[in-house]
């Protein structure tokens, strides 16, 4: 085991002190190849492992096709998000603003397979970034799509009591579901 923890040490010491770093990270160089990532996520998670490099990475792997048509690209996205999700400690990124992206979406995808994980999904999504409006914007258009309207107006009022930002996105929101949109927030608004 020491021997191994050498050899992460020192390979973890090798890509710090190379001069092209930032360009192995940057999002338009990393490979996002859906069949097998591993060599991108360990250098994700062997270097800087923040939110801002996992969500290009994850977004980039969206792009690949429509996760609400291909069941299989479905459940490679849930397991990076997953992934992801485990790879980035709530505490240290509560306050992250690509954390809380990687939460809401990953909620969103289990949300396609399984609304009752999806559910659990939002609540840490929300539990962890309180202070985000997207976050509750977006646990509030699930329950509306679970055709919950009661939990989707007292989630839209709590993040307003939360003082969650912007507040604009907040007022919107809660307009539009007084109106009876079936949607919190148009592309535009978003």
């Amino acid at each position: 085991i020491a021997s191994i923890m050498n050899r992460v040490r020192n390979l973890k010491n090798k890509y710090r002190n190379e001069d092209n770093i930032t360009d192995e990270l940057n999002c338009t160089k990393i490979s996002a190849d859906t069949t097998d990532n591993s060599g991108t996520v360990n250098q994700i998670m062997l270097t800087a492992n923040n939110p801002e490099d996992w969500l290009c990475f994850l977004l980039r792997l969206e792009k690949k096709g429509a996760p609400q048509m291909d069941v299989s690209l479905l459940n490679r996205l849930i397991g990076r998000y997953s992934q992801a999700v485990t790879a980035l400690p709530a505490e240290k990124y509560s306050q992250d603003e690509s954390y809380a992206r990687i939460l809401v979406r990953f909620a969103e995808l289990k949300a396609l397979q399984d609304p009752e994980e999806a559910r659990d999904q939002f609540h840490l999504a929300r539990l962890n970034c309180k202070k985000f409006a997207f976050v509750h914007v977006a646990f509030a258009q699930f329950e509306l799509s679970q055709e919950n309207e009661k939990k989707c107006k007292q989630i839209l009022q709590k993040a307003v009591e939360y003082s969650a930002v912007p507040l604009e996105m907040l007022e919107t929101a809660l307009q539009n579901f007084h109106l009876k949109k079936k949607q919190l927030l148009s592309d535009e608004d978003k």
